[in-house]
């Protein structure tokens, strides 16, 4: 009944990366996962979740935008694994020390340097 009770604290609450960070770590620590979170067992994972990801892309050509003609099982299919994607991504920052939405927010600001808008 736990579980159950954490899944609905979560459902319908916009998280940040450090609240998501916090819920990963708790995961992790309560079912003494920590000791295989390494950089490089996290990173093997994620990309086995990109695997995931990309096999249900897989021979459908080019998929409009906004996903109009899958079917919700589907939509529902590709929420999960890009979230798989994500929770691996945010618990490899928090386990390397980095500051994703920091790194994210300079990312972005080199990006528009790099790549200056056509209007500026």
């Amino acid at each position: 009944m736990e579980g159950e009770e954490k899944m609905e604290t979560l459902e319908k609450k916009d998280l940040g990366l450090k609240e998501l960070s916090k819920k990963l770590q708790e995961f992790a620590e309560e079912r003494d996962w920590e000791q295989y979170h390494s950089p490089r067992n996290l990173l093997l994972a994620m990309v086995g979740e990109v695997g995931e990801l990309s096999e249900i892309f897989m021979w459908r050509g080019e998929v409009a935008k906004g996903l109009p003609n899958w079917k919700e099982s589907d939509k529902q299919h590709l929420g999960e694994e890009l979230s798989d994607v994500l929770l691996y991504l945010i618990r490899l920052a928090d386990i390397c020390g980095i500051d994703l939405a920091d790194a994210a927010t300079k990312k972005i600001v080199k990006n528009a340097i790099k790549y200056p808008s056509k209007t500026a």
